[in-house]
């Protein structure tokens, strides 16, 4: 099997694009690029929260009266504003506005326990934190203020952001969801902060040098790590995803039900559709039902997720009758999509599932499948415009390996982050000949697309083999009867690791695990064979969603040191 070109790659037959592999993505800050798309679209909508439209010129002003209620106490160019926050419109004023002045914005899940908020609050140096009055956030973010470094909340309003009518049956059914604000000076409410005239002196941004997002990773092994990027950086991957779509001119409406917090949302919802002056059909969280209702609502375009939402989708019973034909295009990340999956919602709604592939430190996304052509399942496509991506050796990075085998997956391209927060020793052992390390280990075919075979740090040691989980998942989502499957390395005092499985089963399924486990095993190479299968209702999931092995792992490990005390 020979190897291509990166531009090659990109040119193939198999992927027609509209532009070039190698075009320019010239340095661009985020909020230049807000104020290009404003003065375009001015009274076209950008968000549609619950049923209330914002147009761009409306978003810009919010986003120029934070930038002046910030400067007022004192914030500017360096400081870092943290968003504690769900999808709300208060997140993209509070986002443009804070990067207006030059301050970095610092993402913070609304999922996080006060000392995993207040950890990352010290670590980043975060002075001011955006947060809701409501009691899942509200507390938290008090509880923050008063044991860190923290120096200003700014809450705001839910219901102040619905329609009339909502606002209205929000305060009257929704009391219990929304905790009082105490009378403290620290405290100013978002209407207070917001009530100027948006006056505000711009800061003079390097969009290349200029650090716009701390965004922490997962965290799935030791603390979470926060990864520095640059407006260019943001802006860069902005432009690289919106140049991919060979329908640039059609109609974009997106549904916003991934957490804006997140890298993936924050690029291929929130930045790449302001730059390409589209509408965000904005959600607070993901629900299956409220989603269902706002793409028939909203005639909505496009629908980014991951795997587990196009199946919560198609499990729920409106999915019956509900009218998805508007759906064009559907981006999937975060975990391999099951080719089952991608088939019947691609026949439900006739749009186009691609899976693509990306990562804290790249901004979003790396590589994608072909909206139109070629596209491979259980691939994650082929590199986006201006990313290089090689494959090396797992030992040593430094060597590439042998044509069509397996790699760790390194890139380059303008989405590469800055670096990591106050982490020099992070940043030594993740850049490798200016490429980035994924500790993705992948392979690439004939036509240059990519397949993921796993994480470098997921492979169990099984008698001396290494067991790709990944591998073992794929046969088990060829049983009818699973419905998510996950594999983990448990110790083996024989083998050192046996791999072990758990799945949830679809409705109505009639097995268990050692059923499954016999009819799994004789598919599997003798180092791979399960030492057990074991059904459970539900599984672990990610913040946005994703399966997740690191509490399963947590919790064999319990059991073993419960065992051996």
């Amino acid at each position: 099997m020979s190897m291509r070109t990166p531009e090659s790659i990109w040119r193939s037959d198999a992927y027609r694009h509209p532009t070039a592999w190698d075009q320019p993505f010239p340095p661009l800050s985020l909020p230049a690029m807000f104020a290009v798309s404003a003065a375009a679209r001015g009274d076209a909508a950008l968000i549609d929260f619950m049923g209330r439209k914002y147009s761009y010129a409306e978003t810009l002003d919010g986003a120029h009266r934070v930038a002046c209620g910030l400067q007022a106490m004192g914030i500017g160019r360096g400081d870092r504003v943290g968003l504690h926050l769900p999808n709300v419109p208060h997140y993209i004023a509070a986002y443009y506005g804070a990067l207006t002045i030059g301050a970095t914005v610092v993402n913070f899940s609304p999922l996080y326990t006060a000392a995993e908020l207040a950890d990352q609050v010290t670590d980043s140096g975060t002075r001011i934190l955006f947060t809701l009055s409501a009691a899942a956030l509200l507390p938290t973010a008090l509880k923050v203020l008063d044991n860190s470094m923290l120096e200003r909340l700014v809450v705001g309003s839910v219901a102040g952001a619905l329609p009339p009518t909502k606002s209205i049956l929000y305060r009257l059914f929704k009391r219990a969801e929304v905790a009082k604000r105490p009378d403290d000076p620290r405290i100013t409410a978002f209407s207070a902060l917001i009530a100027n005239d948006g006056a505000f002196t711009p800061a003079e941004i390097d969009p290349v040098g200029d650090v716009a997002l701390i965004q922490y990773t997962g965290g799935t092994t030791g603390t979470p790590k926060g990864a520095m990027l640059t407006h260019q950086n943001l802006s860069a991957n902005a432009r690289q995803v919106n140049v991919i779509d060979p329908e640039p001119d059609a109609e974009d409406r997106i549904m916003g039900v991934l957490p804006l917090f997140h890298v993936f949302a924050n690029t291929c919802v929130l930045n790449r559709t302001v730059l390409r002056g589209g509408e965000i059909v904005m959600l607070p969280r993901f629900d299956a039902a409220q989603t269902l209702a706002a793409v028939a609502r909203t005639r909505a375009t496009s629908l980014p997720g991951v795997p587990t939402m196009y199946q919560a989708l198609l499990d729920h019973p409106h999915i019956e009758t509900a009218d998805l034909s508007s759906l064009r295009v559907c981006i999937s990340g975060g975990a391999p999509m099951p080719a089952e999956v991608k088939a019947k919602f691609e026949a439900k709604t006739g749009a186009s599932l691609v899976e693509g592939y990306g990562l804290t430190e790249s901004a979003g996304v790396v590589s994608t499948n072909p909206y139109q052509g070629l596209s491979k399942t259980g691939t994650i496509g082929q590199p986006i415009p201006g990313t290089i991506v090689r494959l090396v050796d797992k030992e040593d990075p430094h060597k590439a390996v042998p044509p069509g085998e397996p790699g760790e997956i390194v890139f380059s391209g303008p989405q590469v982050m800055k670096g990591y927060w106050k982490r020099l020793d992070a940043d030594a052992e993740v850049f490798v000949d200016g490429c980035l390390r994924t500790g993705d280990v992948g392979q690439i075919d004939e036509d240059g697309y990519i397949r993921i075979v796993d994480r470098l740090k997921d492979m169990i040691a099984a008698s001396g083999f290494k067991v790709f989980p990944s591998q073992i998942e794929a046969v088990l989502y060829r049983h009818p009867a699973v419905k998510e499957a996950l594999v983990i390395g448990i110790p083996d005092p024989y083998r050192g690791e046996s791999p072990k499985a758990f799945v949830t089963l679809n409705p109505d399924a009639e097995v268990d695990g050692p059923a499954l486990m016999a009819w799994l095993n004789p598919q599997l190479g003798k180092h791979e064979r399960v030492s057990a299968v074991e059904v459970r209702l539900n599984l672990p999931k990610t913040m946005i969603g994703k399966l997740s092995r690191k509490e399963l792992v947590a919790e064999e490990r319990a059991k073993l040191a419960a065992q051996q005390a």
